[in-house]
């Protein structure tokens, strides 16, 4: 695996721990709405984190193989907000909102701490 294939593995784990710990608090916690509302933003984080990697790879084969390079698929991750959001708003009073916004900056966090933590693994 490339350097790069390596990252997105570890960030789609570190993912899928955040999601496993988003269940335990709603099924075991008295903050329900909150709860959800993280899991509801956090999944379509990591949908949106699969969708970005994904495209990314295409573009990076498109570039070297010198072939028209495709986007990078934002409306579609921008279109997938907008859904959490609206089910947000539709089921009130299963979701948070203010959750269902943290949680979809939960990817954003997951990459950055993955940064932080291999960058000096990196250069050693």
């Amino acid at each position: 695996m490339t350097n790069n294939e390596n990252q997105y593995a570890r960030q789609r784990k570190w993912m899928f721990y955040l999601l496993a710990i988003l269940v335990l608090g709603a099924g075991f916690t008295p903050y329900l709405r909150i709860f959800l509302g993280l899991l509801l933003g956090s999944a379509i984080s990591f949908y949106n984190l699969y969708l970005l990697q994904k495209k990314t790879i295409e573009f990076t084969e498109a570039v070297a193989t010198k072939q028209k390079a495709r986007g990078l698929g934002t409306f579609s991750r921008l279109a997938a907000v907008a859904l959490a959001v609206i089910l947000s708003l539709r089921y009130e009073e299963y979701f948070n909102m203010i959750a269902v916004i943290i949680g979809l900056m939960t990817s954003y966090l997951v990459i950055m701490i993955d940064f932080i933590m291999y960058k000096n693994k990196d250069s050693a």
